[in-house]
């Protein structure tokens, strides 16, 4: 997590994602008050979800079962955000996006009631020869 300046940003990857003041409020609480930093080890984790090890996260299935504790079915919540995104974009884009296979993808898609059928493959920022817009 990143704070610059009035804003929060996390940080899943390159580059850090902005948060909405309520998200970020809820984040900031967490910080200050997260489980298993008491010990010498993990007084200045850099990890939002500390795991016992010294410098390392909480294993993602001690994470799942929290989220799980909190009344937040983890399982039916990821497969819930897969079909929206299929919805939203080709299946084989969200498969790469998210490292599943490509029939996975393509299954839910067709489960969730879209199938992109008529999404025309190729390089779209370029114009068609003689096309000027209005």
């Amino acid at each position: 997590m990143v704070h610059d300046g009035d804003q929060v940003l996390l940080r899943l990857g390159e580059p850090p994602s902005p948060l909405p003041g309520p998200v970020a409020d809820l984040l900031l609480s967490w910080i200050d008050n997260r489980d298993n930093m008491n010990t010498a080890t993990n007084r200045d984790s850099r990890w939002l979800c500390p795991g016992r090890r010294a410098g390392q996260p909480m294993h993602p299935d001690a994470l799942s079962a929290l989220v799980n504790d909190l009344g937040i079915p983890t399982i039916a919540s990821r497969v819930s955000a897969i079909r929206q995104h299929v919805l939203e974009m080709p299946a084989p884009v969200v498969a790469d996006a998210l490292g599943y296979h490509q029939v996975t993808t393509v299954k839910l898609a067709v489960q969730a009631g879209g199938t992109w059928s008529r999404y025309a493959a190729g390089d779209h920022l370029r114009s068609p020869s003689g096309w000027t817009p209005r």
